[in-house]
């Protein structure tokens, strides 16, 4: 007679599967409800759940739901938004403006413009030049100034008069105010908008030379002042 086993599969198999569970750390409005009809479910009959804890529950459950639909629009809100800022933001494609910043560039010879204002007089105004690694490399004097706005143009060189290579470069214009005291004026940049990206919510303007500048941070539309070195 033959017998034939019950159990068949390949050996070293094991017949064990394995389930993952899925843990919510928050309560949702399904979650809630759930656990308050089962409250009145199994409620002790000779000893009701308290009409003013029932109704405490219920206004929690609209609080809830209130907030749920507040942070719904809330999203919608900020998709929109940046929606709405792309699209805003393509306008400028092809076009030149002006932001606050103090990098320039260096593209075959020609060097990108650095505006600021100023809103009382000034002495000893230094445009300090630093490349890439934070090195200053050239600091140019452009004497006392009024109140007004002003723009400076790099000519591309160091100290020593080298001609610096393609790229991206930090300006930080210093002066003194009537006290003697040293202060950091405000700049801002330029250059010709080639596209628009956002990151974090935030959308940013793409220029031509591979700067970025929000978008909220334009000042208005203006056209490039460059020179060659």
């Amino acid at each position: 007679m033959t017998t034939t086993s019950g159990t068949s599969g390949t050996s070293g198999t094991s017949g064990t599967s394995t389930t993952t569970t899925t843990h919510k750390t928050t309560l949702d409005q399904e979650d809630f409800m759930t656990i308050l009809l089962a409250q009145l479910k199994y409620q002790d009959p000779n000893n009701p759940m308290d009409d003013k804890e029932m109704a405490s529950q219920v206004v929690q459950y609209s609080n809830l739901q209130a907030l749920n639909n507040i942070n719904e629009g809330v999203q919608k809100l900020v998709s929109s938004t940046s929606t709405d800022s792309i699209a805003s933001g393509v306008n400028y494609i092809g076009k030149s403006i002006k932001s606050s910043g103090y990098n320039l560039t260096v593209s075959d010879g020609t060097v990108s413009t650095l505006y600021y204002s100023l809103g009382e007089a000034v002495t000893n105004v230094t445009a300090n030049v630093y490349d890439k690694d934070g090195d200053l490399i050239r600091s140019e004097s452009l004497g006392s100034k009024g109140i007004g706005d002003y723009s400076y143009v790099w000519d591309g060189k160091d100290t020593n008069g080298t001609t610096m290579t393609d790229g991206t470069y930090g300006v930080i214009v210093r002066a003194e105010n009537a006290e003697g005291k040293t202060v950091v004026v405000q700049s801002q940049i330029s250059g010709v908008v080639s596209g628009v990206k956002t990151s974090n919510g935030t959308v940013y303007l793409e220029l031509a030379d591979g700067r970025t500048v929000e978008l909220a941070n334009v000042t208005e539309v203006v056209n490039t002042a460059s020179t060659g070195s």
